[in-house]
This record gives C-alpha cells, structure tokens and sequence, in this order.
C-alpha cells in the first residue's frame, strides 16, 4: 500500500484552522446589514484577481455542471427564481428574481404563473419577454442539457422533448404572454423541489435567439450585474459590469463592488498560494496543497475562510465496462479503500472525514450506514483488505489493466494515485492519467472515452436527497455518447428508479417519510456499489489581504461580487 506522506502533517497549523472556523461565523452579515449606498460609495471599484489551476470547461450556463462556475454564473446570470445571495444557511432561501413574485400554486400543485418583473434588460440592451423565458426552458432539452431528464422532465411537453429534442416546444408546458407579461408552467404532478430546480444556473434566462448548441468559449448576453467580457480556457475570464443593469433585487442579484473581475486559469496551487500571500492574486478555487496547510493556519489565520459543504469525493466505477461490470469488484474498492488516509491526503480531520455512502452527514435522507468496513455499522472504521481480496478472486477479474483517471491538480491527482496503489495492491494492472481540470469532468462523463474509474466530486445542488441520489444514479442521468452524462457510472436500476419516484412523491405530504425512504435507497445503491464514497470536504478559502466582507454562502459557496478589494 502506497505510504502517504500528508498523513504525517503537523498538527498544529489544522487546529489553528479549526479555530479560524469557529470565529468567522458572523463574517458578511455585519457588511450587509449597514448602509448599502454608503459601502458602495466607499468600496465600489478596483480590480478582483482570482485563480484556479484549470478552468471549467463551457461557459454556457445551461451545459456547465461545476461548483468553479456556477460560482461565477451567480452575478452573470438570472432564473425567474434564485437562491438568495446571502451568508451561510440563508443561501438556501430561494427569492424572487426575474419573476416579481413567487407564485402560489394552481391546479392541485401542477400550475404556477409567473409575472415578470417590468424592464429589466439582457447585456445586449433587449429586454426581458416571457418569450425569452419559453425559448430559454425549450433550450434546455434542444441542447441536451444534462438536467434535461432529471431536474425538468416533469414539465409538461418534456417527454416529447427527450425524445426528440431538436423539435421540443413544450406545447402546453411553458406558454408566455408577452401582453400580459406573464410565463405559465404546468407540470405533469406536483414537485416540492420545482422551484429549487429552477433557481439553478441551468434554468437561467436568454435571449430568444440564443443559438442551439454549447456555447463552448463565447458568452451568451445575461441580465446579471456583470458580463463575461471574453474567455481564454488557457488563460483568464474576465467580467466586467454589465452596462444595462439596475439592481431590482438586493437578494437575487445585488449590484457588485469591483469594477472588474479578472479569473485567470494556469497557475499551479503553490504558485497561486504564493501570489495572495504577495497581494497580485486575491484568491484561490481549488484547494490549498495539504503541506501549506500549517502555513496558512499560523501565519495567514485572519486571510482563511473554513466552511463545511454538503458534498463528497467519490469514484464512480463504469458500470458497464470489465472490471467493474462486476459488482464484486465494486464492492472490493469499497472494501479496500482506506477512508482516513484519504482524509489525511486532503489536509486531515479539521477539513474532511471519512463517508461511505452517497447522501452526506447532516443532509435530508442520511441515516448513518457503513457496510463496507471492518465492523459494519453506523461508521466507518478501517479498511477490510481480506474481504476486498476475496471477493475480487471470487470475480475471476485479477490481473486486468485499469486506469484511474484524474483532474490535474495536486489533490486530485494524490487520490488518484492512491486508488491505483489500492487497485495494484488487488492484483490489477493500475495507472493513473491525469488530464485537464478544463475537461476532466465532461470527459469522464463520455462513454465513447471508456473510462474505467475516475477521481469526482459532488457539490449540492440544493438540499434535497434527490439532488444526489436522482441526480447522479437515475437512469434518466445516463445518456451513451455525451458529455452530459451526469451517471458517470452508466448505473441504471429501474426498480431503485421508481422508489426514488415514489420518495419525491411522498415529500409534497410527508418530508420526513420521504427521508426515511431515501436513506433506504441510498443504503441500497450502495450495496450495489456503483460508486466509492471517499470522504466530504470542508471549504478553504485563502484570500488577500485586500478582500473585504468576505460572505459565503452554504448554497454557491463565497458570494464573490459581494466582495470588495482595497
């Protein structure tokens, strides 16, 4: 078994970490609590410089599936609903956007009729329609967008446009009035997630005339208080303020504070690490290199965000391609995978801890549960290497080649090579292959790539347990030939299909039976094993010294426009 030298990390930096959490509880909501037109005098402008080591891929906000720009997308872009723009646990509060109001339901739960808000412009200076906002809906299936069959397919009209999405209309599912200014959408049974799906970055609103196809590197006009001026994924982003926009919602889209926001894409993590620390960078999406963790906790506490999240790193296995058509090899990498050696290569126990199931601690729907374990119960305690041996020899698969694909940056390629060390130690032919943070994510996502097992991760969409189980195992996920294909592992089980139908059912009357159920389903899918649960991660945020009134959101994470810069 490959030895982890992260897992050797002093201590002390973590703890001082650990204390930096407990005391940036309240960080963002003094700011906004004061005088808006006063801050904004004093701390409108200036230049923000971010960093990541890859960027993520399309920039069309209705493709894009990544927490790096859904981040991004929050001041570029608006739904006829939003997650509020706020600090901690408020930014699952979903709030008014485009739309004026949020509608009461009609029609036993099936219809809501939304008024838009009057005058609000995109970036090209044509004003918001109710027709904009049925092309934009109609987009969503032409382009295959990956939420198409799982966030939106209760619309009515959508099942036609899964089929054929080229010709998708919707008919009777979104009907606009542009005289009334008013947009109706009619489902086919009541959802109690309807509006959280719709307040994604997927449902945003374009232009009508918005081309069918990925945008890939050039912006499509939003109405959001800036614009994606130009797009280099080898180089940088840059947004810039939107000249058409006026703030119509503090809560949705508040007007931000720099003039310019500058993303640049290359630097490796110890190389932007090195620039905040000099003042030319102001902060840092991926995470800090576990040995510079004990710097920052001791030198740069105060310039240090820790935050939990409600997500997970994990390894989807292919499903349908050897070795891992074998549920036994599933389970094996289960058994096999030593969770706080992962936890350590992240940075330790201050910062993650050890999971193996699907659904994460404190979220709708988890029930502690550890099959796959030395003692099997309710946690997870050490690696059962005898059992993960036994039941790959029980699969006649030893010896195959494997590759483990990963993102190129230091955390993920480390996991990566870990999951080869443990795939070797079973008695296969392991590499790993580290490509692109730019395309990992889409590729691994790609059938015609074959990828045996891959290094992911998995933020919240919103706080539902469909958001994970639905989301990223429903066979409606798994589309052959596409890089929307969200079911990296290609898993389709009809039977846990319809009871995960049947639990988001039951949550319009009973949430709480509806949770119960969905721990049962999340213990089921794991024992089919189509994916290894890891561990979930806390955010680290290491910003300059020049950003103020630093707020994070437990929904997209740090609300950047909200930022300011000395």
């Amino acid at each position: 078994m490959l030895k982890l030298k992260s897992l050797r990390r002093t201590r002390a930096g973590l703890a001082v970490l650990a204390a930096a959490l407990l005391a940036q509880t309240a960080i963002g909501s003094v700011a906004h609590a004061e005088d808006r037109a006063a801050l904004m005098a004093e701390h409108r402008g200036g230049t923000m410089v971010l960093s990541a080591v890859a960027a993520a891929g399309t920039i069309d906000p209705m493709v894009n599936y990544t927490a790096e720009f859904w981040q991004i997308f929050q001041p570029v872009y608006d739904g006829l609903v939003k997650f509020k723009q706020a600090s901690r646990a408020e930014g699952f509060v979903i709030v008014p956007d485009l739309a004026e109001a949020i509608p009461d339901a009609t029609n036993d739960g099936k219809t809501y009729v939304f008024t838009l808000r009057k005058g609000i412009k995109f970036s090209n200076g044509k004003e918001v329609t109710p027709s904009d906002v049925v092309a934009s809906f109609q987009r969503i299936f032409k382009i295959n967008g990956p939420t198409s069959g799982s966030f939106y397919n209760g619309i009515v009209g959508a099942d036609a446009c899964l089929k054929e999405p080229a010709s998708c209309t919707l008919e009777g599912g979104v009907i606009g009035d542009d005289a009334a200014g008013t947009v109706t959408i009619n489902l086919t049974q009541p959802d109690s997630e309807f509006f959280a799906k719709i307040a994604v970055p997927h449902a945003s609103i374009l232009p009508g005339d918005t081309p069918i196809e990925d945008a890939g590197t050039k912006a499509i006009p939003g109405t959001g208080a800036y614009v994606i001026e130009s797009y280099d994924p080898n180089e940088k982003m840059v947004l810039k303020r939107n000249p058409e926009f006026k703030e119509w919602s503090v809560d949705a889209q508040p007007d931000g504070y720099p003039d310019e926001i500058v993303y640049r894409f290359g630097l490796t993590e110890e190389a932007a690490i090195n620039a905040i620390q000099n003042g030319q960078v102001d902060w840092l999406f991926d995470p800090p290199p576990a040995d510079r963790l004990e710097e920052l906790g001791t030198k740069y506490a105060d310039q240090v965000h820790v935050n939990p999240l409600s997500a997970f790193w994990y390894a989807p296995m292919n499903t349908n391609l050897a070795p891992f058509d074998n549920v036994k090899v599933r389970q094996a990498v289960n058994y096999a995978v030593d969770r706080d050696a992962l936890v350590g290569l992240y940075g330790g126990t201050v910062l993650a801890q050890p999971v193996c199931q699907i659904l994460p601690p404190d979220f709708p729907g988890h029930e502690d549960s550890c099959i796959y374990t030395q003692d099997p119960g309710t946690e997870w305690s050490a690696p059962d290497m005898e059992k993960a041996k036994q039941l790959v020899e029980e699969s006649g698969t030893k010896g195959q080649k494997v590759t483990v694909i990963t993102e190129d940056n230091a955390v993920s390629r480390a996991v990566g090579t870990y999951l080869q060390s443990v795939l070797s130690e079973l008695g296969y032919d392991a590499s790993v292959k580290a490509i692109s943070t730019n395309i990992q994510f889409t590729y691994i996502q790609n059938t015609d790539n074959k990828v045996q097992i891959s290094v992911s991760q998995w933020f919240m969409d919103y706080p539902q347990a469909s958001n994970f189980l639905n989301v990223l195992l429903s066979c409606a996920s798994f589309t052959p030939g596409s890089d929307a294909s969200i079911n990296i592992a290609g898993y389709c089980n009809k039977d846990l299909d319809d009871k995960m139908h049947a639990a988001m059912k039951l949550s319009l009357t009973d949430p709480d039976a509806a949770n119960a159920e969905w721990a049962k389903i999340d213990q089921a899918f794991m024992e089919q094993a189509p994916l290894a649960p890891l561990f979930t991660p806390k955010n680290v945020d290491f910003v300059s010294k020049r950003v103020g009134n630093f707020i994070f959101s437990n929904q997209f994470r740090w609300v950047i426009s909200q930022s300011w810069v000395k």
